[in-house]
């Protein structure tokens, strides 16, 4: 049975901070087909300007509220096949607007297993707990003497004792199944809950076991509501593996309380088994039951911080600036397997493929060195990358001290995720003739070129910057880092004549199949000479065609307005407006003084407002522009290439790799990334490390303290 959608509507707009039009306006487009970005970026009137996180929200408190539909629906059905559903239930049902409510209501007509409860009412013992239960009769109620009359040897109820007990078990089964004793005791146990743990197997308090670092968490008590995320999600995997138990409770006294507060009315020998049955149903039921949805509870909000801090360290990432077009060499360092060696072209195309040893144990510097400046001259090397692992530094120092030429600059590359793209099928696919080494130092000089196009490769959870991401939900996390490299993806706009069909499947209205298509009609007609010819690939449809041309440029085209993030419905507004001046499109979009020439609102229409007038405006004035910032080179503290060479209070530039809840980490280029602290990321309290620094970020750090055996570094930012 599903509500109106005009509920969910205004329910919406009473929960998030967004007007009920734009609410209603979202809804309709996503309804309709429409992706995020689009939305974003090209029905900014219908929504009010929203971004992209405002319409992801909107998205999933609709499909929560339909998830929430759709159960009750199912719990209506339930209902009604075996005869329970009463008008009271149904409005009660009715009334539910969350999940936990509607299971609450729906909890005592719930197939079960048999219970204690069940067996007793077998036994035909329920209305002697209905009698007890009302204790309205408390001054001259005998339960003993009226158990007696339940004493029925052939149903099992061999003794007075046996039928109170029953009594007891019925009645403990309902109080641990009423709405307000569950609603009462979940919000007793959220505020008031504290979290212990124990060990439960002996290798987690062993220092040097892999199983060592739960020590920290071992025999802790602390408030639930003040544990945080990271220490959390920790703990879980300590419980996951076996080596810690978690329990929550509070104070057995308060919960006890609570339940005497609901059910008792009075003193007499009624209220006194009441009493025990509400003890029993406590200890039980109820108390087992609200500690694991308290501890689901927090546990969905961990994981929701850590996706969190994975997706804004993703979008850094994937928005680092890009070097651009530059013939590359890369390395990617090795001691006894050498170092593999390549030559791309301005395109990012393979040239060349080598391999050269100058460290131990072959010491063939010399030849190296040679060989490096034969391919340099040969292709015209601009740039050399090199990959930032195993040797790293080393070759880095070896390449400086070859005294190339100054045209030549000498990069380090995070390469976190190359070797899994070296062995993927996209990299196989690529390179069928290479082998993974190639692959992978391949990968390295794509990522320098334009992280984004090389890194939607490489499953995200490779490339090493989340926060506990493999302990987190899987379906939410992929939803959440989909959304993000969709996001940038089409923030940047993809060159859809040079673009692999890894990042073209991200553009919006797109996806694999199309994108597919799109290249195989690429290399069965060639370059495409204009957005309209998007039309004649198979398959992609009006909707997809206006779902994601805006995104696709296409560079040097008939159309100049293909090159741009001006969007093909709006081409008429740009023509007029040339029209206007008595200039081509392609004149209008080469001199930015005749666009101060116009006027915007001369330009709105029922159908074109004023926001996307200012995107257009802004888009003739640098178009096709790249909103990503220029590309600046940064060199790690020459000499310092092993953590034995740090030194306490020794300052270096670093670059941070990932953001947590608990601070950053920092590449100082000696193999280990350092952690800075969030108590030492500036002066001052610090909330959020991500407000402080981003990934990505070059930065100045002090160590503190370096841990040899354990390879830790400490660093600080603080002044």
């Amino acid at each position: 049975m599903y509500r109106d959608m005009t509920d969910h509507l205004k329910k919406l707009a009473l929960e998030l901070p967004y007007g009920a039009r734009e609410i209603g306006a979202v809804a309709e487009l996503l309804d309709g087909g429409a992706t995020l970005p689009f939305i974003a970026r090209y029905r900014k009137e219908a929504t009010g300007g929203l971004d992209e996180v405002a319409i992801a929200e909107i998205r999933d408190q609709l499909f929560r509220l339909r998830q929430l539909d759709e159960r009750r629906t199912a719990i209506f059905r339930s209902l009604a096949k075996r005869d329970l559903l009463t008008s009271d239930l149904n409005d009660k049902l009715q009334a539910a607007d969350t999940l936990v409510q509607l299971e609450d209501i729906y909890l005592p007509f719930r197939p079960k297993r048999r219970t204690r409860a069940t067996v007793a009412k077998e036994r035909g013992l329920e209305p002697l707990a209905r009698m007890i239960f009302l204790q309205e009769a408390r001054d001259f109620l005998d339960p003993e003497k009226e158990a007696a009359s339940f004493v029925d040897a052939e149903k099992g109820v061999a003794s007075i004792d046996e039928a109170l007990n029953g009594a007891k078990d019925i009645m403990a089964e309902w109080i641990s199944e009423d709405v307000e004793a569950r609603t009462r005791m979940r919000v007793l146990f959220q505020a008031e809950g504290v979290l212990r743990t124990q060990a439960t197997a002996a290798e987690a308090a062993d220092a040097n076991s892999d199983a060592g670092k739960f020590r920290d968490y071992l025999n802790l008590s602390e408030p639930i509501g003040r544990v945080s995320s990271h220490r959390l999600l920790a703990m879980l995997r300590g419980a996951k593996m076996g080596l810690l138990s978690l329990h929550i409770a509070p104070a057995e006294v308060e919960a006890e309380a609570v339940l005497e507060e609901l059910f008792l009315k009075g003193d007499g020998p009624a209220s006194l088994l009441v009493s025990e049955a509400a003890r029993d149903g406590l200890h039980r039921l109820l108390a087992p039951s609200i500690e694991n949805e308290t501890l689901a509870a927090a546990r969905v909000w961990a994981e929701e911080k850590a996706i969190e801090v994975f997706a804004d360290n993703l979008r850094q990432l994937l928005l680092d600036p890009p070097l651009g077009q530059k013939c590359i060499m890369a390395l990617d360092p090795g001691f006894r397997t050498g170092c593999k060696l390549v030559v791309l072209d301005r395109m990012g195309q393979l040239q060349k493929s080598d391999v050269v040893y100058p460290h131990e144990p072959h010491n063939r510097t010399r030849e190296a060195a040679a060989k490096v400046r034969e391919l340099c001259d040969l292709y015209g090397v601009e740039v050399i990358a090199v990959g930032n692992g195993t040797a790293g530094r080393e070759t880095e120092a070896f390449l400086r001290n070859m005294a190339l030429p100054d045209k030549i600059s000498i990069i380090m590359v995070n390469e976190s995720g190359a070797s899994v793209y070296s062995t993927s099928e996209v990299a196989r696919r690529e390179f069928p003739d290479q082998d993974a080494t190639v692959r992978g130092a391949v990968s390295i000089a794509r990522r320098l070129m334009d992280p984004l196009a090389e890194l939607v490769k490489i499953e995200p959870r490779a490339i090493g910057i989340g926060q506990y991401q493999h302990d987190v939900d899987t379906s939410a996390l992929q939803r959440a880092l989909d959304d993000v490299v969709s996001a940038c993806v089409n923030l940047v706009g993809v060159d859809v004549n040079a673009a692999s069909k890894e990042l073209l499947a991200y553009v919006s209205g797109l996806g694999p199949r199309l994108a597919e298509a799109v290249v195989k009609y690429r290399n069965e007609h060639g370059p495409f000479r204009s957005r309209r010819d998007l039309k004649n690939v198979p398959r992609l449809g009006p909707k997809a065609f206006e779902q994601a041309a805006g995104f696709l440029r296409i560079r040097d085209g008939d159309n100049p307005l293909d090159g741009t993030a001006v969007h093909p419905e709006s081409y008429v507004i740009v023509e007029k407006m040339a029209r206007d001046l008595g200039v081509t499109v392609r004149e209008l979009m080469q001199n930015e003084s005749l666009l101060e020439k116009l006027d915007p609102a001369d330009y709105v229409s029922e159908k074109t407002g004023a926001s996307t007038l200012a995107d257009i405006m802004d888009e003739l004035s640098r178009p096709g522009r790249d909103p990503r910032k220029e590309y600046e080179a940064f060199s790690f503290a020459p000499g310092v290439e092993k953590i034995e060479q740090l030194q306490v209070g020794m300052k270096l530039p670093g670059i941070v790799t990932n953001v947590t809840a608990f601070g950053a980490f920092v590449d100082v280029g000696v193999h280990q990334d350092g952690l800075v602290h969030i108590s030492q990321l500036r002066d001052g309290y610090v909330k959020n490390p991500a407000d402080v620094v981003k990934a990505r970020e070059r930065v100045m750090v002090r160590v503190l303290d370096v841990d040899l055996e354990r390879k830790r570094i400490s660093l600080s930012m603080k002044e």
